[in-house]
């Protein structure tokens, strides 16, 4: 069980990472501006996030291991479908079905480990599962580069079809089955919040890459205000699909999605931002950049396993706090980045980052899945992942927003450097200053009770 969730967890970051070493070689193949060239990394978050939430309603009703091979079966073909694109309006719509299958299979598979392990080794197994997230992310980004310098960025979506296929079997074979929970289904009135979740999030994200169009300050409008509708209905709603009472009525479960949410929301981009500050102003092939991209989700994949074990040890408030604190410290750092930074210090910047982003995460999904009831773990898990990709949607859309006010539309390789070096100091400060509101809210939470064990 540990460890199909765990190569699951592993195939999707591994291929969001080494799709942003090959962003810049796609935007030359199919002549994408930067605001395009964005979406083929935000289409694949936007459906991630757009399912998140019913999936781990679903996956509550209808079994979490049924749709957690729905969503293999999905993520595989796509990958294929991705790999033989022909233009960049059919690769960003592959990346979009993507996005669905890996919704179905991240918000089910920490609930399937939460389910067969006792709780004593909760912090432990999470850990690992965090760990081949961060496996992903930090092989991601060399293999990228060099698969994509020596064979083409389709093979990386290639590979990725293979590999799920291969987890799909393994799926099918060794993850058992689950009888149906108690849970009621979406119903009519769980559907309509359904709609306007997803047509509240992607007007807002959709709209993020308009400006500054009036139609895009519109549509970021008419988003805003549908997820506020969206959230009036949860909470009138019998069977809602979001427990609206777990965010009033349970402070550690509300702040720790909110720790996670700012933390994701001020760190995702930094890969995105630094592929094309690699290649573009210092001059590097995909497999130079790749391989000092590499420090940050390197010292996650070995740094969040001991924090895990920690974390169940030691108040989880503690140990995710100070990782925000370094977080905070390392963008901080990073708004002084010029077009003659030494790699090195680059490096020292990305290790810092990576070391507090570790101590931050498993500790963080610790008290989350710790702070609900056992028939509660498949919204809670839900509810992280949608946190977490809501976060990384926010930190594109951040970058976004500057690229589609500087550039006025031109393709990347076209900015002035200049140009482009103040859209990443405009970045890196914004996510500097959301990282350090985020430090209020993990501190805040409050301790997480643990139950106590017999003799």
């Amino acid at each position: 069980m540990l460890w199909v969730v765990a190569i699951t967890s592993f195939m999707g970051t591994f291929l969001i990472s080494s799709v942003n070493i090959a962003l810049p070689a796609m935007g030359q193949d199919f002549a994408l501006d930067a605001v395009k060239l964005s979406w083929v990394v935000t289409s694949f978050l936007l459906a991630t996030a757009m399912f998140l939430l019913p999936a781990g309603r679903w996956g509550d009703r209808s079994g979490i291991r049924r749709l957690f091979r729905a969503g293999l079966v999905v993520f595989t073909l796509a990958s294929l479908g991705s790999g033989l694109a022909g233009s960049g309006a059919v690769l960003i719509l592959f990346r979009f079905l993507q996005g669905v299958g890996a919704a179905c299979t991240s918000t089910t598979g920490p609930a399937i480990l939460v389910s067969g392990f006792p709780p004593a080794q909760r912090g432990r197994v999470l850990g690992i599962s965090v760990s081949a997230v961060y496996l992903g992310l930090a092989t991601g980004p060399f293999a990228g580069g060099m698969i994509t310098q020596y064979l083409g960025w389709r093979t990386l979506f290639y590979l990725a079809a293979l590999l799920g296929l291969m987890t799909a079997i393994l799926a099918f074979r060794w993850l058992g089955r689950d009888t149906p929970g108690s849970g009621s289904g979406p119903g009519r009135a769980g559907m309509k919040g359904v709609l306007l979740y997803m047509l509240g999030l992607f007007a807002l994200v959709y709209g993020s890459s308009s400006i500054p169009s009036a139609r895009g300050w519109l549509l970021m409008a008419a988003g805003l205000a549908t997820l506020v509708w969206f959230w009036r209905v949860q909470q009138r709603s019998e069977a809602p699909i979001v427990d609206t009472a777990l965010f009033a009525k349970n402070r550690l479960f509300a702040f720790s999605n909110l720790a996670a949410l700012i933390n994701y929301s001020a760190t995702f981009a930094i890969v995105f931002l630094l592929s094309l500050y690699l290649q573009k102003v210092q001059g590097m092939p995909p497999r130079d950049a790749g391989a000092i991209l590499l420090a940050q989700p390197l010292m996650m994949a070995l740094f969040s396993p001991l924090a895990g074990r920690l974390s169940d040890r030691i108040q989880p408030r503690y140990l995710a706090t100070a990782g925000m604190g370094m977080c905070t410290a390392g963008l901080a750092a990073m708004t002084g980045l010029s077009e003659s930074t030494p790699s090195w210090v680059l490096i020292a910047m990305l290790v810092w980052v990576g070391l507090g982003f570790a101590l931050f995460s498993s500790p963080n999904m610790n008290t989350i899945m710790g702070s609900v009831l056992p028939g509660q773990l498949g919204q809670a898990s839900g509810s992280a992942a949608t946190m977490r990709v809501v976060g990384q949607i926010v930190s594109m859309t951040v970058a976004t927003l500057f690229f589609a006010g500087l550039f006025g539309g031109q393709a990347m390789e076209l900015v002035p450097t200049p140009l482009f070096m103040r859209a990443l100091r405009w970045s890196f400060t914004c996510f500097a200053l959301l990282c350090s509101l985020g430090i209020w809210f993990s501190f805040r939470r409050g301790e997480l009770h643990r139950p106590v064990p017999e003799d």
